[in-house]
């Protein structure tokens, strides 16, 4: 149950399949998850940067006064820069989400651009941290989801699970009592009325709801397809951290195949290691096979990050990591699921690549199966 939100237990280890984070201001994540009992564990609001030999931190000491000295002293970005930062803040704060997706799109980079922000501020920060969140080392994703995401960040906190990210599925799945879930059924087309599967069995059924790309199971549902986002997370066991705090790591120096670091045992995890649990984001793999990337990902960790030894766990491709979506919205009437009389459609490619809006086309979907029998009742 979940889909892309799993997680593997590997020598020890929690591996969520590519490094995924929930934002307690999402609010769908607010309106169904206990959070309580996911045993949060939070992130700082910054970032370690590991520029020319150094590691620079930054982040926003009115969320957390650690952040304070070494924001002002890291470098990274000007004064402007620094008052830029807290006027996006505060007009952020007073849009609302339904204003942000009426907005007129443009790429996230060229946003950044008109804001006035230095070259600098937004090569060394903005780049690789969004880029990571976006799986775009260009930041041509719509500047909508930037203002969104940007938003949540500052209205909450990034977390993980303490039992890793597949808490949440298997949280709301729990509250199931009604449900049989069939794994490992590869499902091969789709109609009113009936689901077959890959033995030729064939479910028959009042309504369907499809969570993956439409068109895959019936050629007259969706079209185009949707395009993705891929990256690649290698996962490493080390004798130490080289960054003190529950912050990211970021790489801004151009044309490095790793954007991000983050050592996930800086956060309290159910499964308990005396060593450090590394994982290592790629979001531009170059084409390179999996050994060849492995090696590069170990050079460049020796050469940016000062990580000589560490030894590989597990190294997970993702071609279907999010999806590449234009003309971003927040959310969907319950109608607009519906694909056909008895099929109907969820999934973030229906809205935005997150976990908020996951959520809410699946909401959507079960509200169009409910207004349409109404409707047939009626």
């Amino acid at each position: 149950v979940g889909g892309r939100v799993k997680t593997d237990l590997v020598n020890g280890y929690q591996l969520d399949h590519g490094f995924q984070v929930l934002l307690t201001a999402y609010p769908a994540a607010k309106k169904y998850l206990d959070f309580n009992a996911l045993d949060l564990q939070h992130f700082l609001p910054g970032a370690a940067i590991f520029k020319n030999g150094q590691q620079k931190v930054i982040g926003d000491p009115l969320r957390d006064l650690s952040l304070l000295f070494p924001t002002l002293l890291s470098g990274i970005g000007n004064f402007t820069d620094k008052l830029k930062i807290l006027q996006l803040n505060n007009n952020l704060k007073k849009k609302t989400l339904k204003a942000i997706f009426e907005t007129k799109e443009q790429s996230t980079f060229s946003y950044l651009t008109d804001l006035g922000f230095s070259s600098e501020m937004i090569n060394d920060f903005f780049l690789p941290f969004f880029s990571g969140i976006f799986l775009d080392h260009k930041l041509e994703t719509s500047s909508r989801m930037f203002e969104f995401i940007y938003k949540m960040f500052g209205e909450g906190n990034a977390t993980l699970p303490k039992a890793g990210i597949e808490t949440i599925p298997k949280q709301l799945a729990s509250k199931l009592n009604r449900t049989k879930f069939k794994f490992n059924t590869k499902v091969t087309a789709i109609k009113d009325g009936e689901i077959t599967l890959s033995n030729g069995e064939i479910l028959e059924n009042d309504f369907t709801i499809t969570t993956t790309e439409p068109s895959v199971l019936d050629a007259s549902l969706e079209k185009p397809p949707t395009n993705w986002k891929s990256c690649d997370t290698f996962y490493f066991e080390t004798e130490r951290s080289v960054i003190k705090k529950p912050l990211i790591g970021l790489l801004p120096k151009k044309d490095t195949f790793i954007n991000n670091i983050f050592y996930h045992t800086s956060l309290e995890t159910s499964n308990k290691s005396n060593k450090e649990l590394l994982s290592v984001t790629v979001v531009d793999n170059k084409g390179l096979e999996s050994e060849a990337l492995l090696d590069w990902v170990k050079v460049e960790l020796k050469k940016h990050c000062g990580i000589d030894s560490c030894t590989f766990i597990k190294h997970y491709s993702i071609p279907m990591a999010l999806p590449n979506l234009s003309d971003l919205q927040y959310e969907l009437l319950p109608f607009q699921t519906q694909l056909s009389t008895k099929i109907f459609s969820a999934g973030d490619i229906k809205l935005n690549g997150s976990l908020n809006a996951a959520m809410l086309s699946g909401e959507a979907a079960a509200l169009g199966i409910v207004e349409f029998l109404s409707d047939s009742i009626a």
